[in-house]
């Protein structure tokens, strides 16, 4: 395939087994980790677990991704969209609550030949960096129910330093606004967890709470109504020998801070507790 799926378009040339431009993936799904989750927000992981399917690879690839073994090594093993389908009906039949596609970008025809073999009862969620294609999202229309991006940065600048991404604000801004499209408002069922939506993520990173407010505040102006999760579980990890500022965990005041504005706005959703930044909550990648 001649691949332009994420917002570089870098027209690279992948096949089964290999791949070229920024991801450097092979067209087949590359699995990391495939398992019942638990540490997602309450409506997604629920009391049984959201299960997560970790592909290899990201098209974001930021510099201190806690993941960085996957996301910039793509560690992982390559299966077919045939065994991808056998895995959603495993990880069904194991009682978890949704089918969650991480870092899921690379492989949406893969994910999307994969579901039309088998789909399950659940619904399934599209956790990615916020950073899409509209084009490539249209493609998911009537496939994802529920929909999990990052929004990291208010400053272009930043992502092009941190991510190698020109016009990071503008595409997610589009990207997200697909997404609210394809499921409208969101739903619940009875015992609290979450059927369709959308609910946009935030990382506080060191250093940086004039970005996380600027985040905030770009989320007020266009999505008023829309669920934010904000995290607060950055620890130092990654490539980030270059980068003084990010060698540190945030601090208490630090997350009060951009939480205390979340408030401000009278956003609604959910903060994370500056406990969950912790190495021992990073999945082993053991697929």
């Amino acid at each position: 395939m001649i691949c332009n799926l994420c917002p570089r378009k870098c027209s690279a040339e992948r096949n089964n087994t290999t791949g070229k431009g920024f991801c450097r993936l092979p067209s087949a799904p590359k699995i990391a980790r495939i398992s019942p989750h638990m540490w997602e927000e309450p409506p997604i992981s629920g009391t049984n677990g959201s299960g997560a399917v970790f592909f290899s690879g990201c098209t974001l690839r930021c510099v201190f991704c806690q993941n960085f073994e996957i996301s910039a090594e793509n560690k992982g093993r390559i299966i077919t969209p045939a065994k991808l389908a056998e895995e959603f009906k495993r990880l069904e039949d194991m009682g978890v609550h949704n089918i969650n596609l991480v870092s899921p970008t690379p492989y949406v025809d893969c994910i999307i030949e994969a579901l039309g073999i088998y789909r399950p009862g659940l619904p399934i969620v599209y956790n990615s960096s916020g950073y899409e294609r509209v084009e490539t999202l249209k493609k998911l229309d009537g496939y994802i129910d529920i929909y999990l991006p990052d929004f990291k940065y208010s400053d272009n600048s930043l992502a092009r330093d941190y991510s190698k991404a020109d016009n990071y604000v503008e595409i997610t801004l589009s990207a997200i606004k697909e997404m609210l499209r394809q499921t409208g408002e969101a739903k619940f069922g009875d015992s609290g967890l979450m059927l369709k939506g959308v609910i946009i993520r935030h990382l506080v990173l060191p250093n940086h709470t004039k970005n996380s407010l600027g985040v905030l505040d770009i989320i007020k102006e266009n999505f008023p109504d829309t669920l934010i999760s904000l995290m607060g579980q950055y620890t130092p990890h990654g490539e980030i020998e270059k980068y003084p500022r990010l060698q540190r965990k945030i601090t208490a005041r630090e997350y009060e801070k951009v939480r205390n504005y979340l408030f401000d706005l009278d956003l609604d959703g959910f903060a994370q507790e500056l406990s969950s930044a912790d190495e021992r909550y990073i999945p082993q990648w053991d697929y």
